[in-house]
C-alpha cells in the first residue's frame, strides 16, 4: 500500500499539472461515470493530501465538489498522454497535454467539504502537514498498552505511516517494536515524530524511501545496492535473514496484524 509520502507527492503533481485549468473528466471503466459527468469541463482548484487520503478540489456549483481517493493496496495514479487507455481506468482527468489516470483504487468518491472534514477528523498526526498535533498523539500513545509497532500503523495515531516507515523508524531509534506505547519515554516519542517528519519529507521530495545514514550506504560499506521495487536503501524492511547493516545479526521478521514486521533483535533488544 502506498505510504503517505506517495500521496502528498501525487497531490503536488496534480496541483502542478491541473490547478486553475479546465479539464476533461471521464470514467472509462464506468464505475465513476455519473460523478465524472458532473466534473467534466470544470476547473480544478487544487489537490491536497492527509495521510493516505487524496483530495482533488473542483470548482463546481454543486456541494459535492471534491474527489476523495484512497489507493488501497493496488491503486495507482499515473501521468500519461491523454490518449492512453490501457487497463481499468476508474478516473481520467486530462488537458490537451497530459492526463492523470486512476486505476485500482480502494475507493474514488465525490464528496462535500463537510465530508472531507469528517474524514480528516478521524486521522491522527500526518508527518507531512505542519499543523500535526504531536503532543496530542504522544499523550495518547503514552497511555496505550498496544505495541508501538501496532500504533505506528494505526492511521488514527500516525496518518500516512506504513510498513516501511514503521520498521525503519523503530530501527533508527533502536526501539523494540513490541514495546507498549505506555513504556516509551516522552523523548522517544518526540524522536519518532521528528524522524518520521524528516524521512517522509525526503521521500515526498525524491519519490522513494531512503533511510540509511551516510556511513551505511552501499558506497561507504562497499556492498551491493539494494534491489527492490520500493527503491532506496533501508536497514530492516524486507531484509529478513540478511545481516544487519549495523551489527551483523540476522534481521528478523514476523506477522503482526496482517502485515510483516521487520527488526534487528540485537540493535532493538
Amino acid at each position: 500500500m502506498p505510504e503517505g509520502h506517495v500521496i502528498h507527492r501525487l497531490a503536488r503533481q496534480l496541483t502542478g499539472h491541473f490547478a486553475g485549468r479546465v479539464v476533461q473528466v471521464s470514467s472509462p471503466q464506468g464505475r465513476f461515470a455519473a460523478a465524472a459527468a458532473q466534473l467534466d469541463g470544470r476547473r480544478i482548484d487544487s489537490a491536497d493530501a492527509w495521510g493516505k487520503h487524496l483530495f482533488i478540489h473542483f470548482d463546481t456549483p454543486s456541494p459535492e465538489s471534491i474527489v476523495h481517493i484512497h489507493l488501497g493496496l493496488i491503486g495507482k495514479v499515473t501521468f500519461e498522454a491523454p490518449a492512453e487507455q490501457w487497463g481499468q481506468i476508474r478516473l481520467h482527468i486530462a488537458t490537451d497535454e497530459i492526463a492523470a489516470n486512476l486505476r485500482g483504487p480502494q475507493w474514488c468518491r465525490l464528496i462535500t467539504a463537510g465530508e472531507q472534514a469528517d474524514a480528516i477528523a478521524a486521522l491522527g498526526a500526518d508527518p507531512l502537514r505542519e499543523e500535526a498535533d504531536w503532543a496530542e498523539v504522544s499523550t495518547r500513545v503514552g497511555r496505550s498498552k498496544r505495541s508501538i509497532a501496532s500504533l505506528l500503523m494505526d492511521q488514527k495515531y500516525y496518518a500516512g505511516v506504513g510498513n516501511i516507515y514503521r520498521a525503519e523508524v523503530l530501527f533508527r531509534q533502536r526501539i523494540n517494536p513490541l514495546t507498549p506505547g505506555a513504556n516509551l519515554q516522552p523523548e522517544q516519542l518526540k524522536a519518532i515524530a521528528k524522524d518520521l517528519r524528516q524521512l517522509m519529507r525526503e521521500g515526498e521530495r525524491h519519490g522513494w524511501i531512503d533511510t540509511v545514514l551516510p556511513e551505511h550506504t552501499p558506497e561507504a560499506m562497499r556492498r551491493p545496492a539494494r534491489e527492490d521495487a520500493h527503491g532506496g536503501e533501508v536497514y530492516v524492511y524486507r531484509r529478513a535473514g540478511q545481516e544487519c547493516l549495523v551489527c551483523g545479526h540476522p534481521v528478523a521478521s514476523g506477522p503482526m496484524e496482517g502485515r510483516n514486521l521487520f527488526w534487528c533483535p540485537s540493535c532493538q533488544s
